[in-house]
């Protein structure tokens, strides 16, 4: 089931980005999703995730959840050696800075509850799951 689950989420992805964001902003549980292009920190190749996401201000909030996986997904590794990313946002695109953010900051109660809001409970699932607390990561636009 889980196989289906992630050939479901890769189709999903592939949809978003050869659309150009004209179809996939929404998932299939009408989860807004956006695109993160980061950079690989082992490769320098280019990485995409499709990754849901809730607002906060000026600031696009990701949760790296990995499915409540005792790893955090790779790509958190990936932003965390270069936070220069871009993200689209249906057709689009923002260069931003992303951070990571943990409990000990003083807005992870907060927007913890604003993404998995957005997310209907499952950030909440996933944090039972694991013992690694889930990382927020704030996506903030770059000013020109």
């Amino acid at each position: 089931m889980s196989s289906l689950f992630v050939r479901t989420l890769q189709t999903h992805q592939w949809i978003y980005e050869h659309s150009g964001g004209l179809l996939g902003h929404r998932l299939l549980m009408g989860n807004p999703t956006l695109l993160l292009r980061h950079i690989g920190s082992r490769t320098g190749r280019s990485r995409t995730s499709a990754l849901t996401y809730a607002v906060d201000g000026e600031r696009y909030l990701v949760v790296a959840s990995n499915g409540g996986s005792p790893r955090p997904p790779a790509w958190l590794g990936n932003i965390t050696a270069n936070p220069a990313c871009e993200i689209q946002v249906g057709r689009r695109r923002l260069a931003v800075t992303a951070r990571p953010t943990f409990p000990d900051d003083p807005d992870y109660t907060r927007r913890f509850d604003l993404v998995d809001g957005v997310n209907k409970g499952r950030y909440h699932a996933y944090q039972q799951k694991t013992s690694r607390p889930l990382a927020i990561v704030e996506l903030t636009p770059d000013t020109a």
